[in-house]
């Protein structure tokens, strides 16, 4: 069996189990086999990244900024577009698929015994996202790396990464979104979130609702770690548009990082990026070692965001955002007016059946000129007809499309007809990878073929 027919299986084993939003609220079944591992997790600092939006975003920007520093990174991010070894990254690259099957050759052994465990205990099984966890703290440990970059998979306290103990916890933009799961106000969920800091960490923190900057604060000095706040400590206090992305002006924890540029589109990258950089001085000097400027550059300039305004395609020209609440769905809609200049964009909308697709759609569709409602091709997918009647609804014109094929074909032909008309993907996560593929697969960037 060759390397990447073995992480397949690897993949078929994690799939076999209870999937992602299976969610119990404890990380102890985690810390016990990574406790047989040996706690891989300890064997490098670690940047642990928790919020509502902007996580991978800034994620990787903290990671590319450490490589640039001469250090080996490892990234964990969820959900992975087309492929699961894009979860984690190895300097900056998808851990290879030889790696991967041999970190599940070490953890194998142990799955049975904590399952074994388990059952005795009354409780379930590992799960999917407990595994995915072992297997990138055990990538990281074998790679080996200096820093893992690590984004929680939901909420924060009793979430499988907060197996890891961050040297520098970090809090991108908090909002309602899994309210099942993590609360229905933005007190009960910041409450989850602020269990990733741990005692005499660093924590840094985007502009907050002020009743999640008070428990951030609160949960901080009970733990005796230091917290800084973007607009307080930190900020972005320029940014300009460019040729394919944006010039930055940050103030940083240790001093002014001036016209930076960051090949992203949309101002939320902006602050992203103000976020990641008070990460990384607050790693490599507790925020008071200024990054020098040939690392700070290189290190914005090498950032991607896979899904988040990516552009797939040109003439028409069509982009795709993975924004799937309506946090991250008005953060799109006001990138489209101040990042491109088109007249008329046709929105190409999948949304899963678990998301708030009244509040999305309240937020995007208004930036539309034409809504062609689809489904990702998952059975966690709102029923495509569901989403244009909620779209006409609000008093916007949608059309029915059975798949993201259909639906793209259309839109792009519907753009065809205008230099001024241009097409966006979003609503889904799992629809961002499918239209990626398929992006890929008809070579959108040659252009419309009718």
């Amino acid at each position: 069996m060759n390397d990447r027919a073995r992480a397949d299986a690897v993949y078929e084993a994690l799939l076999s189990r209870a999937g992602e939003r299976w969610v119990q609220p404890r990380k102890e079944r985690t810390a016990r086999i990574l406790e047989l591992l040996d706690d891989p997790q300890k064997t490098y600092r670690v940047i642990h990244i928790t919020g509502t939006n902007g996580k991978t975003s800034t994620a990787r920007m903290i990671e590319s900024l450490l490589r640039a520093h001469g250090l080996r990174t490892g990234l964990f991010t969820s959900p992975h577009l087309e492929r699961f070894t894009e979860r984690i990254m190895i300097d900056g690259e998808p851990v290879e698929d030889g790696a991967i099957a041999d970190a599940w050759d070490e953890i194998e052994p142990f799955v049975s015994i904590v399952d074994a465990e388990l059952e005795k205990a009354g409780d379930a099984p590992l799960t999917f996202f407990e595994l995915l966890t072992v297997l990138a703290f055990v990538a990281a440990s074998d790679a080996p790396v200096d820093v893992l970059v690590l984004e929680v998979g939901m909420g924060g306290s009793w979430d499988s990464t907060n197996t890891a103990d961050g040297d520098v916890a970090v809090f991108a933009p908090i909002a309602i979104d899994h309210a099942d799961r993590l609360g229905d106000t933005i007190t009960a969920i910041a409450e989850v979130k602020a269990g990733i800091i741990k005692d005499g960490a660093a924590v840094v923190s985007a502009q907050q609702p002020a009743e999640a900057a008070e428990v951030l604060r609160r949960v901080a000095a009970e733990k005796n770690a230091t917290i800084a706040f973007e607009g307080d400590e930190f900020g972005l206090t320029e940014q300009k548009l460019a040729v394919g992305g944006q010039l930055l002006t940050i103030r940083g924890l240790a001093g002014a990082y001036v016209e930076e540029y960051l090949p992203l589109y949309g101002a939320h990258q902006g602050h992203n990026a103000a976020l990641a950089v008070a990460a990384v001085e607050s790693l490599i000097g507790a925020g008071s070692q200024h990054i020098a400027g040939d690392i700070i550059t290189e290190g914005l300039q090498g950032a991607t965001s896979p899904g988040r305004l990516q552009l797939l395609g040109i003439a028409p020209t069509v982009v795709v955002d993975a924004a799937h609440n309506p946090h991250g769905a008005k953060a799109l809609a006001q990138s489209l007016d101040d990042s491109f200049d088109f007249d008329e964009w046709g929105l190409v909308l999948g949304i899963l059946a678990d998301k708030d697709a009244a509040g999305i759609i309240a937020e995007l569709a208004p930036a539309a000129a034409h809504v062609f409602a689809t489904a990702p091709e998952t059975e966690r997918a709102s029923d495509a007809d569901a989403i244009a009647d909620l779209v006409e609804a609000a008093g916007h014109r949608a059309s029915v499309h059975p798949s993201l094929a259909d639906a793209a074909d259309a839109a792009r032909e519907w753009a065809a007809t205008s230099e001024r008309r241009a097409v966006v993907i979003a609503g889904s996560i799992v629809l961002a990878g499918e239209a990626i593929a398929l992006a890929e697969e008809e070579d959108w960037k040659s252009g419309w073929r009718a």
